[in-house]
């Protein structure tokens, strides 16, 4: 891709964080600029070698951006984007790195001057810690990043970020908006449900079990490490799907449940072998 004079990006987590290291190494932009909410992060963000300048606010961090990456939580995103609309100079694209994307998409989109193309992003990329101190090059390295264009959105505009994710060394799926939503309330979203129902259910039985647990509860639990207030955003952004979800799964819980009552090993064996065949075919 065409290297960039000035990536500017907002609120950097862990995800922001990762963007401007993995940013960085590639060399695919002249300046990297930085905001974050709190002065203390600031201060510290000053004495990273991996950013240029740390700005004081959103609209400073963003007047000579060439692209915009919102990496704020999910009910932050148009806000911030609302909030930078009259400083982005005419051509810069934003962008997010939310786990959400109908809504966001187009209140976003409607924020922008029509000189700004908004165009979506998802990197399905972290872990349940939070925070930049957390951040690495690597984290985008051969993961799937949706990019999730409105159907008017500039052909330029989009080629730009498909081509920056690839340069931070993710594979790019482009998906509608609210395809984007349907897919990821499925493989993300009803995962950390099914976690996090899981430990808050163990963690009314004995404490002591949670010392005799080996690497099968740990494996299915990590993500029930995650912050409660991320995550109380995101499913309150992807509701709809994200019940349709669970609904489809409590049908499949009770269909293993019925068959266990009714003594039908041979259903109890067939739910595990299609289970374990959808499990091998992960990719490495």
């Amino acid at each position: 891709m065409p290297r960039l004079s000035q990536i500017t990006i907002l609120a950097p987590g862990l995800l922001g964080g990762s963007v401007a290291r993995a940013a960085h190494t590639a060399g695919i932009a002249d300046r990297i600029v930085l905001w974050a909410r709190r002065p203390e992060s600031r201060l510290k963000l000053r004495e990273q070698p991996w950013c240029h300048e740390v700005a004081d606010t959103p609209e400073a961090a963003a007047r000579a951006a060439s692209l915009v990456v919102v990496a704020s939580p999910v009910d932050k995103i148009v806000p911030l984007v609302t909030q930078i609309a009259a400083s982005l100079p005419p051509g810069a694209i934003v962008t997010d790195v939310g786990s959400v994307k109908g809504e966001i998409a187009r209140h976003a989109a409607a924020a922008l001057k029509s000189a700004n193309p908004f165009v979506g992003s998802h990197p399905m990329a972290g872990s349940e810690k939070t925070g930049w101190e957390h951040s690495t090059a690597e984290l985008f390295q051969r993961r799937t990043c949706f990019v999730t264009p409105l159907p008017d959105t500039a052909a330029a505009a989009v080629e730009t970020v498909v081509g920056f994710w690839h340069a931070l060394g993710a594979e790019v799926v482009t998906v509608d908006p609210d395809r984007h939503d349907e897919i990821v309330a499925h493989i993300s979203h009803l995962p950390q449900v099914i976690a996090t129902s899981l430990c808050s259910f163990l963690a009314q039985k004995n404490p002591a079990w949670r010392n005799y647990a080996g690497g099968g509860l740990r494996d299915t639990t990590r993500i029930a490490g995650s912050d409660a207030q991320i995550w109380r955003s995101i499913l309150e952004q992807n509701r709809d799907e994200v019940l349709r979800a669970l609904q489809q799964f409590e049908d499949e819980l009770h269909g293993f449940k019925a068959a266990l009552l009714n003594r039908d090993y041979h259903e109890v064996v067939s739910r595990i072998e299609r289970g374990k065949a959808y499990r091998d075919q992960f990719r490495p």
